[in-house]
């Protein structure tokens, strides 16, 4: 493990699911992990941590909500603030609410770069506005 990926962190893997061939959890780390910390917080929803209930970017509050640019607007700056707030690692270059090929289809296209070394990521968070049938 080099010093880049130390510093970047290491983890269980997400989701926590065991590896049957050795019996434990998987762990990642560096860059990996950081993107699996970034589909965290996307993922949660604040209060549902005991311990630190402000936690998470709060999506579900969009759901049924019209796919709209006034909708996807709203959906970068709460995605801007929650990563900024909780993922130290990181600097935000870029978030986009980008329409998809369903009409409830939102893609949120995260551009960030690690303050470490300064080496470019991007993820695509597809995120629906209607539960599907």
């Amino acid at each position: 493990m080099t010093i880049l990926q130390q510093r970047l962190g290491r983890g269980p893997a997400f989701p926590l699911v065991p590896n049957p061939v050795r019996k434990s959890l998987d762990y990642h780390q560096g860059s990996r992990k950081v993107r699996e910390s970034i589909e965290l917080i996307l993922m949660t929803e604040p209060g549902e941590r005991v311990m630190r209930p402000d936690f998470g970017c709060g999506l579900r509050r969009f759901l049924m909500e019209p796919n709209t640019v006034a909708t996807r607007s709203r959906l970068e700056r709460t995605v801007t603030r929650a990563l900024e707030l909780f993922e130290p690692r990181i600097n935000l270059l870029d978030v986009r609410a980008i329409p998809g090929d369903e009409p409830s289809l939102v893609n949120l296209s995260i551009r960030f770069e690690h303050r470490l070394d300064g080496s470019e990521g991007v993820l695509v968070y597809p995120f629906y506005l209607e539960a599907s049938a």
